[in-house]
């Protein structure tokens, strides 16, 4: 009987997940992956990539441009 309190969900998307949240093409997105740049992960022949980690790749490549202690005008 598989364990009920179990609280986290594995998430794995594949490359054409990874170039649509990340709006680039595919060849681009298995070029990240290939690189290392996105870690991986391999089943088989099937290479995944977990959510947390395309997250932390979006955070870690996150540019403010100065934006982030300027006030948006009131309307």
């Amino acid at each position: 009987m598989p364990n009920q309190d179990v609280t986290t969900e594995i998430c794995l998307l594949k490359g054409n997940d990874v170039a649509r949240l990340l709006n680039i093409s595919r060849a681009f997105a298995y070029q990240l992956m290939r690189q290392g740049e996105i870690p991986t992960v391999r089943i088989g022949n099937a290479v995944r990539v977990r959510k947390e980690d395309l997250l932390a790749y979006i955070d870690h490549n996150r540019r403010d441009f100065g934006y982030s202690n300027r006030t948006w005008p009131e309307r």
